[in-house]
């Protein structure tokens, strides 16, 4: 395969992890580089901050291991004798007032094994007997997309759906099941679903074989991109990973392996056809700059990307889907205790609470506890809030949504006295919502921006919020303008 023309040039715009990777992809292909992040650093919800002296993430906290672009990603720019893994990722749902452990044999929180389900106590009698009418139902045939809610409540009841896969679902999008897409958040599920009448068997041929007595099972939980507790219930090796100094860090050493022109507060306005390429309008009105490339990759939110591609002929296509994804807004409050202020130690990676419960935490992770490197004589708690719908709650301010998240982790594990530090982190629409037709929104959106002459897009928009599938969308973007460029007439040196 041949390089690009040495003079070609690259903008993308946003320097969140997809645009960052992305930039890393196009490095040594013979391309210029510049990203251009509206915002005073770069990282997007990758972001470290000390609590209590501790560096503590403020956004994602882990990636998942088992996919393999986050972790390839790490050990190409260096940080390989930076990664670690959990003590633990064993959770519980906090609910009715008791903490329960989830089923070791659950699929985001659709469950395989009802003996399982019956000794966690998650669910009620009546809500157990609903659940095992599973085996008998008839298959449901599914045209097209359909609600996570709808289809997993017809197959097990809605006690399963509210008490189990919302906690799970809400962790990672901070979404709501009777909204979320099954084809979209729960792929595998969705595929597997096919080929069994019974949605137990489905996420049991997912699970694979039940462990033995002492063994460990196959956990079927996922980490939020919010950084919430693990949701597999049980304890599995190196199915999640983060860097020692916190993934916050990674951003930076991207910028620099990408060897890409990186630029801060630098917000483009306007993306439009030139005679060779695009022209993008940078920073203020009153005193706007140009620049001029032969490709650009989208790499920022659905709203400001349709923003972007409305004006530009035959996207507007793009620009509607574009518009349709909706986000949800949530902060995640660190709160930093001394070890005797608990009554009992604590075990566990965390917990999740139901939306039906009423409680302002939706999820918490114990970070000290989840990853040793972190403990220092104190326990961090990372306390999740804000679900989509539910931005009342976050229009409070620092000091009082910490006092309820406090309230709400004193009530659930009998923590006495003040936290000796505090960090209240807001990710306004920061949660990209995977809504009902999200895979067809996704189809249209790239359909439309491959009809437009090295257009690309990537990001948590589209095929997953997690940093490996960020990456993965961003191996895609980078190779669709590398194809493009290799391809087009040579642009004459300047």
């Amino acid at each position: 395969m041949s390089s690009p023309d040495r003079h070609s040039r690259v903008a993308i715009v946003g320097g969140g992890i997809a645009g960052l990777a992305a930039a890393f992809f196009l490095r040594g292909k013979g391309v210029a580089v510049t990203v251009l992040e509206g915002s005073p650093r770069i990282g997007g919800k990758l972001s470290v901050s000390e609590v209590a002296g501790i560096a503590v993430d403020a956004g994602a906290e882990a990636l998942l291991a088992r996919r393999p672009e986050g972790v390839d990603l790490i050990r190409a720019v260096g940080l390989a004798d930076r990664l670690a893994y959990p003590g633990t990722t064993a959770a519980s749902i906090w609910t009715r007032g008791q903490f329960r452990s989830l089923p070791r044999r659950q699929f985001m929180g659709v469950p395989a094994d009802f003996g399982e389900l019956e000794r966690s106590g998650i669910v009620s009698r009546a809500g157990l007997d609903r659940a095992r009418q599973d085996a008998a139902l008839p298959a449901i045939a599914r045209d097209g997309d359909v609600a996570v809610g709808e289809y997993v409540g017809a197959r097990f009841g809605t006690e399963v759906v509210d008490r189990l896969v919302e906690p799970l679902l809400g962790g990672v999008y901070a979404g709501r099941t009777d909204q979320l897409s099954f084809e979209a958040t729960l792929p595998a599920l969705a595929q597997a679903s096919r080929g069994h009448r019974s949605l137990a068997e489905a996420a049991g041929s997912l699970l694979g074989p039940p462990a033995s007595a002492g063994g460990t099972a196959s956990a079927g939980g996922t980490v939020s991109p919010g950084g919430t507790a693990s949701a597999g219930g049980a304890s599995t090796p190196a199915v999640f990973t983060t860097l020692t100094d916190g993934l916050g860090a990674l951003p930076e050493a991207l910028a620099r392996a990408s060897g890409a022109a990186v630029r801060t507060k630098a917000t483009v306005r306007e993306l439009a056809r030139a005679a060779d390429g695009w022209r993008l309008t940078v920073g203020p009105t009153a005193a706007p700059e140009w620049i001029d490339v032969d490709a650009v990759i989208l790499a920022l939110p659905a709203r400001p990307a349709s923003r972007l591609v409305q004006p530009v002929a035959g996207a507007g296509l793009a620009a509607a889907a574009l518009a349709e994804i909706e986000y949800a807004s949530m902060a995640i409050i660190t709160l930093a205790y001394p070890a005797a202020a608990f009554p009992a130690p604590i075990t566990g990676s965390g917990y999740l609470v139901p939306a039906v419960d009423g409680r302002t935490v939706k999820a918490a992770t114990f970070s000290t506890v989840k990853w040793p490197h972190l403990a220092d004589g104190l326990h961090v708690i990372r306390l999740s809030v804000g679900r989509i719908g539910e931005e009342a709650v976050l229009q409070r301010d620092d000091a009082e949504l910490a006092a309820l998240a406090a309230a709400d982790l004193a009530a659930a594990t009998g923590v006495t006295g003040s936290p000796v530090d505090t960090r209240v982190t807001r990710w306004g629409g920061g949660l990209p919502q995977y809504t009902v037709g999200h895979l067809d929104r996704v189809s249209r959106i790239r359909a439309c921006a491959a009809a437009q002459p090295g257009l690309a897009v990537c990001g948590a928009a589209f095929d997953g919020i997690g940093i490996p599938a960020c990456i993965a969308s961003a191996r895609l973007a980078a190779d669709q303008v590398l194809d493009y460029l290799e391809t087009r007439a040579p642009r004459p040196a300047p």
